[in-house]
């Protein structure tokens, strides 16, 4: 991505731009934003009289300027920068320093000396005599000045009172009709004691608005000269709240010194709070009586500038001396304010001479006590400091409570885990979820602040961490190098200085927080990266061939194709615990492959199906079956798709018959005790659900994996003999012991150890044994989270309806169960979606909740008999056949009994009768989603 700047001379990037009319094309269609600018436009903004061929001149200056921004696009392949739309053209442009600029407008301190920071001289310099340029000129330069303000307004609201004098004097002195300037300069005047200066101050405003303008001050700069008058409390500042931080107070506190000089150095990386750390300290020494003053190094500034800002702030003057008297001049000037504490924020910055300076200070013996903090990125090359000695104190992160107390949201582990606790970072996150955005995206204002600090870099450096970041937050030396194709410590060691990187062990660095490794990355283009992830997957085959987890993602990022590829993506695929992952990287290997294979197509389906979208694995295993007609690979697309059921309704009856129809002709083909003949055994009772018919199928495979020793095959089978012990009602206890036996087996497999618990909830919930229920319910729903396995939570939101029902809790229920149904749709799973929304609340309301206008699907035929007129309710009810052998064997059964009663016939008693009376100990409950109660309750009732 190409980095404009226009807030000074104009440049793109490392473009080599041509002449001024080139030069002056790039602008006009900056100025645009975005929008398309017509030829003719051009053509009458870079002429006063167009020449002839002024057109085709425009065009021209077009050509160059997309070969100069896009250097490594493909011949005959369109510009996606600077476009043509229609008959002009636009340049969509995405980072531009003024649109950076404007976006930390609305920042805390640190975004607006970031923003003033991106400014290199005035804008647009080089074209501002031309017409079409004036206006954003004009705005931007107002926007420059806004900012000035904001950012004084900012430090006085941190106590940083004697700098916000100086930069405010420089400020008005080529602006003098700022009216909010002078308002805020008469504030800081008055925080730092100077009443008198601070009323002279508000004078020398009325006269300047007077001169410039022809008006007098306005109602703000009126009042605030009256509260100076009258000293009124509101104008001081309160002691600032810090966060996380009393170790390093209570450090702090050991520089104080008893006489003399004191010295202590904050050190820490951007944005970590050295500075704000100052502020709550200078506050409390303030509040015991210390004078306190501040001071920025600013990069570029004068020579000596901070000692320049203590001395103003002081209420004296630096005399234009030689070096020597100047330092024994601020030395003296700040001795004389005693007991005083100087800050010098961004020490690193320092010149010279103001370091010489502060050796000044450790080199003398002080009559008063004085207390010098400084705040430094990096250690300060001073030996006379060192030989000193002074208080150091090295701030990193907050740690996750303090980030917690900071942030007071959900979040916070989040945050903290993000940001590494650093401040700035943390309030930039919150700032970025509040507003609605992602918690992985980069916040703006971190981005900009440090691109500007990565664009202070050598080409080199910034180069090598480019590449760096393809690698990820961790970076290994030696991989680091075989893709620079060089040595890289040299350029480590400087962005170690810098602050970008940390190194954790020899040959191991690390970037210091996740928002600084995806800046720097987000920094290199599509084409660049793919090309280094390429290249990281080249060198990762000979250092770690067997790494596939990190091949894969380096291949997958890459967009890779060929053996390698693919070997390494099936491997992360079949290894990941991750069904969503999983998902991903099969697609990733199939398209590696460029072209059908089975084996893969096979782990797609698998994956599909556990991560909840089943209608898309179905697709997928039936066109893997069209694929080939090979018994093996058939059987192996067929036996591979173990994944586990727990609902007994067949979602897609057509689906099922095409699967039983190919594994039976499959079969034939395996006669012998074989762990495929097991799976193909299992397919069937599983695609056949809720029958009771493929029991013996069910049973065969079972003893197969028994014999075998293989415990995922059992767990396969098991789950195809729990789908076939429904011949009657009754049988919890049965399917309660299938239930322990999947989660003992099913420890070799995550998946079928959930599917055990949930039939253990479905169990005991027709037990009435909630507790135990409730207990399997939180263990799958444990492993769910813990392994991204999102349809568990469908079967365990119903759950906690059906025990806020057994409980008598009938509106949280109601809610529970329409949340629960809710969840359901989406999903595939058919079986389930129609008609258990309108049972549930039948369960929960009674016949008076009917409504046969509702979607019952299968279930509408059980229902009319409770609400149809009773000689068509009669009709309806003994029409009725047995019905599938499934979990909702009981339901319907309480439905037929429940039809009978009120239709008082007896022929429909005896056979509800007759369909309950095995389960007269059971809750109608063993769907484990809702109850109609005691079976019991409706036996008495039907015996009456």
């Amino acid at each position: 991505m190409v980095t404009f700047g226009v807030l000074g001379p104009l440049t793109a990037g490392s473009a080599r731009l041509g002449g001024p009319k080139q030069r002056a094309v790039l602008a006009r269609l900056l100025v645009a934003r975005r929008r398309v600018v017509p030829v003719r436009t051009l053509v009458a903004d870079l002429w006063e009289d167009p020449p002839d061929g002024a057109v085709g001149t425009v065009q021209t200056f077009v050509g160059a300027l997309r070969k100069a921004l896009e250097p490594d696009r493909p011949p005959r392949t369109p510009s996606t920068l600077l476009v043509t739309e229609g008959a002009g053209y636009a340049l969509l442009a995405e980072d531009v320093d003024a649109w950076r600029f404007e976006r930390l407008l609305g920042g805390d301190l640190s975004a607006l000396d970031g923003a003033l920071a991106l400014w290199r001289g005035p804008a647009y310099a080089e074209f501002a005599d031309e017409f079409w340029a004036r206006a954003e000129i004009d705005r931007l330069e107002e926007l420059r000045l806004v900012a000035v303000e904001r950012r004084a307004s900012a430090a006085l609201a941190l106590g940083r009172s004697a700098e916000v004098v100086a930069d405010l004097r420089a400020h008005l002195a080529g602006h003098p009709w700022r009216e909010k300037a002078w308002s805020l300069l008469a504030l800081a005047l008055y925080r730092e004691g100077r009443q008198g200066d601070a009323l002279e101050a508000v004078r020398d405003a009325r006269h300047a608005l007077v001169s410039n303008l022809g008006v007098d001050p306005g109602a703000e700069l009126r009042a605030l000269e009256s509260d100076i008058l009258t000293q009124a409390p509101g104008l001081m500042l309160s002691a600032p709240v810090l966060v996380g931080r009393s170790a390093e107070l209570s450090a702090l506190e050991a520089a104080v010194p008893a006489a003399g000089l004191g010295v202590a150095l904050v050190t820490g990386e951007a944005g970590v709070g050295k500075t704000a750390l100052a502020e709550a300290f200078s506050g409390a020494l303030a509040g015991r009586g210390w004078t306190t003053v501040w001071a920025r190094c600013p990069e570029d500034a004068p020579v000596a500038w901070p000692w320049q800002q203590v001395v103003e702030a002081l209420g004296e003057r630096l005399a234009s001396a030689d070096r020597f008297h100047l330092r024994l001049s601020v030395v003296s000037t700040v001795e004389a304010a005693a007991p005083v504490v100087v800050v010098l924020d961004d020490l690193h910055q320092a010149d010279d001479e103001t370091l010489a300076v502060l050796a000044a200070f450790t080199g003398r013996r002080l009559s008063g006590r004085v207390l010098v903090v400084a705040t430094s990125r990096t250690a300060v090359p001073l030996e006379a400091l060192a030989r000193f000695g002074p208080v150091r104190v090295e701030l990193t992160g907050l740690s996750e409570e303090a980030v917690g107390e900071l942030v007071g949201s959900p979040d916070a582990r989040a945050i903290h885990a993000r940001s590494g606790g650093n401040p700035f970072y943390v309030e930039e996150l919150v700032r970025l979820v509040s507003s609605g955005g992602d918690l992985g995206d980069v916040p703006a204002g971190v981005r900009d602040v440090l691109r500007h600090r990565l664009g202070r870099l050598p080409a080199q450096v910034r180069r090598v961490l480019h590449q760096a970041s393809v690698l990820g937050r961790d970076v290994e030396v030696d991989l680091l190098s075989a893709l620079a194709g060089s040595d890289v410590l040299d350029a480590l060691d400087l962005a170690l200085e810098a602050g970008f990187v940390v190194e954790v062990a020899p040959g191991r660095f690390r970037f210091t927080h996740a928002l600084v490794r995806d800046t720097v990355y987000e920094e290199v283009s599509l084409t660049r990266r793919a090309g280094w992830h390429a290249a990281v997957a080249s060198a990762l085959e000979s250092l770690r061939p067997d790494d596939v987890h990190v091949l894969a993602h380096h291949y997958l990022l890459a967009g890779a194709r060929g053996t390698a590829a693919v070997r390494a993506l099936a491997a992360a695929a079949a290894g990941t615990r991750s069904p969503r992952e999983a998902v991903r990287l099969w697609r990733a290997a199939i398209a590696a492959a460029g072209g059908v294979r089975l084996d893969l197509v096979t782990g797609l389906v698998r994956a599909l199906a556990v991560s909840g979208d089943l209608e898309a694995a179905r697709e997928q295993r039936s066109a893997a079956l069209r694929s080939s007609a090979d018994p093996q690979a058939v059987a192996d697309v067929l036996g591979s798709f173990d994944v586990p059921g727990i609902w007994t309704t067949n979602d897609d009856p057509a689906h099922s018959a095409e699967i039983i129809a190919a594994a039976e002709r499959t079969l034939t083909a395996f006669p012998g005790p074989t762990a495929t003949r097991a799976r193909l055994l299992a397919t069937i009772a599983m695609e056949d659900r809720g029958t009771s018919a493929r029991l013996a199928e069910a049973e065969e495979a079972e003893a197969i994996a028994k014999a075998l020793g293989d415990p995922a095959l059992r767990a396969f089978a098991l789950n195809a003999r729990f789908m076939h012990t429904f011949q009657r009602t009754g049988l919890a206890r049965e399917r309660a012991a299938i239930g322990r036996d999947l989660v003992e087996v099913g420890q070799h497999s995550v998946t079928h150890e959930v599917l055990g618990h949930l039939v253990l909830v479905q169990a005991h919930a027709a037990l009435a044994e909630f507790g135990t229920a409730g207990r399997h319910a939180k263990a799958a729903d444990d492993l769910a989270e813990r392994h991204d396995l999102p349809l568990v939570g469908v079967f365990t939101g119903w759950y906690a309806g059906l025990e806020l029902a057994a409980a008598g809790r009938k509106a949280e229920a109601d809610r529970a169960y329409r949340a629960a149904a809710a969840r359901v749709r989406g999903t595939g799973m058919w079986g389930m979606e129609r008609g258990l929304l309108p049972l549930a609340l039948l369960s929960l309301h009674g016949p008076s909740a009917v409504d046969l206008d509702d979607d019952w699907g299968p279930h509408r035929d059980w229902v009319r008999p409770l609400v149809l007129p009773a000689e068509e309710a009669g009709k309806a009810a003994r029409a009725l056949g047995p019905g599938p052998r499934d979990l909702l064997s009981e339901v319907r059964a309480c439905l037929l009994a429940m039809a009978a009663i009120r239709l008082d016939d007896d022929e429909l008693r005896e056979r509800a009768h007759d369909l309950l009376l095995p389960a007269e100990h059971e809750l109608a409950a063993g769907t484990g989603l809702f109850t109609f109660g005691p079976v019991r309750d409706h036996l008495d009732r039907l015996r009456r």
